[in-house]
């Protein structure tokens, strides 16, 4: 077996893990220290498993790059107008005269974080920083006292059956001084490590959203370049789903647009793919789209449980970065920012403790005091029970969030979060109106305004080795049948936005039973948060399989 050994190992090539190559190859550089720094990501290049909406407040980036390299950055385009719109069922909408508190964009812009990755990607091997893409993490590797040394790739070249063929290649282990997990949200090594460490006692349950995105070409005077719409109400009802959805207006006439849904929702049927299918038909949204082709699509979850369900992000030789730590601001519907900071501070951390010859808990420490200091601890302790609180509503929860503005997020009768996994409910105890009843005839798709979920996998470009061991682990399959598939009707069916997961029912026996297609993953890992009973447990797959996104 190849065993490697790095100064710190980085996983994951998101914002978060490049902004901390990057600083922590300029901190070293001005110190007169030469460390190996070592970036690994599971995706064929950096960017081709990058989702976001997204709109980036730019600031931080200056603290990050040089003038130049800044000025160089890929952001597509100014945020110009910015509006929050009410869309009703009956076709009408409403446009807010103000913005919610935090959700104001201006000075910021619209871009590609794919893109803008690919660009940090440059930088940072430009600052000797080694980037190997391909590299799928299979384990953590722990020492004798339980602590994290490093981690193993996956082995490549077993069958479905985990029977090594001719062409097997055993993982490799790397070993590090410091590991820095990056891997976004719910990264597979990271859940194991705060699950073994028990780094999220005391929490609250870190708790989720959906996203599915779509970049559409659309003709000339649809919608300018620059302009962000935000819009809540239809078809998502109020107390039972939270979420919204967001239109972006992009060059070369290009629009992105998504719905974002919380993954605290009861029915067991219910599905934020067909959700975003009949939100496209509204007129608001469909007269932007009208003549129009969609060129990319893929789906993404975000941590929204904010500061309180934040896990303790550092440990023995080891730092938790970005989307992996909850670094994500809900009131804001943003959390780059807070990825590159976290990066910054985690590479500050790092150098003296690769100067002092000391990656002691003790001494990563260091990396909470950065963090309680700068804008990421500011900007989520006053809010920190917002998403709490909407699950009261609009009305009441908006009260609730107006009277946080004032207390710096203090507020009385903030309900209890629970594992978005526990939220569901079975299907004889669900006794409102299910999502298939609600839609009807809308879940029937176009193929021109409207997409069924494989059309959806065909814009992700997702490919997976069929040969390989499937990723996604059915955890207890006697417990499966009888309770995900009897008694929810298998609602992994529904949640999924890529068609991995079938219901078969035999037609003789009436038997039913689950049919797995994870070629069909886009890696965005809602099986593994939402599945009741913990039923399924998302891995990596090889390296380079799953999606490939250009631009999202």
């Amino acid at each position: 077996m190849d065993n490697i050994s790095t100064d710190v190992l980085i996983v994951g090539g998101g914002p978060s893990g490049l902004a901390t190559a990057i600083a922590l190859a300029d901190k070293l550089k001005q110190r007169g220290k030469d460390k190996r720094i070592m970036l690994i990501e599971k995706g064929s290049s950096i960017g081709s498993h990058i989702l976001s909406g997204a709109v980036i407040r730019p600031q931080v980036f200056r603290d990050l790059l040089t003038t130049g390299e800044f000025d160089g950055i890929p952001f597509d385009s100014k945020v110009g107008s910015d509006n929050v719109i009410k869309i009703n069922e009956d076709g009408s909408d409403t446009t807010l005269p103000f913005h919610p508190p935090y959700m104001s964009n201006d000075g910021n812009y619209i871009a590609s974080l794919g893109k803008v990755c690919k660009y940090l990607a440059t930088l940072a091997e430009d600052r000797g920083v080694e980037i190997y893409t391909g590299f799928a993490v299979d384990s953590v590797v722990f020492n004798d006292e339980n602590k994290v040394i490093g981690v193993k790739t996956k082995d490549t070249g077993v069958d479905h059956h985990g029977v090594k063929q001719k062409n097997f290649q055993e993982g490799t282990t790397i070993e590090a001084s410091i590991t820095v997990f990056a891997e976004g949200t719910r990264g597979s090594a990271v859940k194991t490590v705060i699950q073994r460490l028990s780094l999220d006692a005391g929490k609250n349950p870190q708790i989720y959203s959906l996203g599915v995105k779509e970049i559409w070409k659309v003709p000339e005077g649809n919608i300018e370049a620059g302009a962000v719409k935000h819009t809540f109400g239809y078809p998502l009802r109020d107390k039972e789903e939270f979420g919204g959805g967001f239109i972006y207006g992009l060059s070369e006439n290009r629009v992105a647009i998504g719905l974002v849904v919380g993954l605290d929702y009861q029915d067991p049927s219910f599905d934020i793919h067909s959700a975003m299918q009949v939100w496209k038909t509204h007129p608001t949204v469909s007269k932007i789209l009208a003549g129009g082709s969609v060129v990319e699509a893929g789906a993404k979850t975000l941590p929204e449980g904010g500061w309180n369900s934040v896990p303790k992000y550092y440990a023995d030789n080891m730092m938790i970065v970005g989307d992996s730590a909850g670094f994500l601001s809900t009131a804001r519907l943003k959390g780059i920012h807070l990825a590159v900071r976290s990066g910054i501070c985690a590479a500050t951390t790092a150098i003296e403790a690769l100067i002092n010859k000391d990656t002691s808990e003790a001494s990563l420490s260091m990396y909470e005091k950065l963090v309680n200091s700068s804008f990421i601890y500011k900007e989520l302790y006053p809010t920190r029970n917002m998403r709490a609180v909407m699950q009261d509503g609009m009305v009441i929860g908006g009260l609730k969030i107006g009277l946080q503005l004032v207390t710096g997020g203090a507020c009385l009768m903030v309900p209890q979060t629970e594992d978005d996994f526990k939220t569901t409910k079975k299907l004889s105890e669900f006794s409102k109106q299910p999502f298939k009843e609600r839609f009807g005839s809308k879940l029937e798709y176009d193929k021109k305004l409207t997409f069924d979920k494989v059309t959806t996998v065909y814009y992700s470009k997702a490919m997976h080795d069929e040969v390989q061991v499937p990723h996604l682990v059915v955890n207890n399959p006697e417990q499966f049948k009888s309770s995900n598939i009897e008694e929810y009707g298998l609602p992994c069916a529904s949640m999924c936005p890529a068609e991995v997961y079938e219901l078969h029912i035999d037609k003789k026996s009436g038997d039913k039973s689950l049919r797995l297609h994870a070629e069909n993953c886009v890696h965005c890992k809602t099986c593994d948060i939402k599945s009741p009973n913990s039923g399924i447990t998302w891995t990596t797959p090889y390296g380079g399989d799953g999606p490939d996104y250009n631009m999202m």
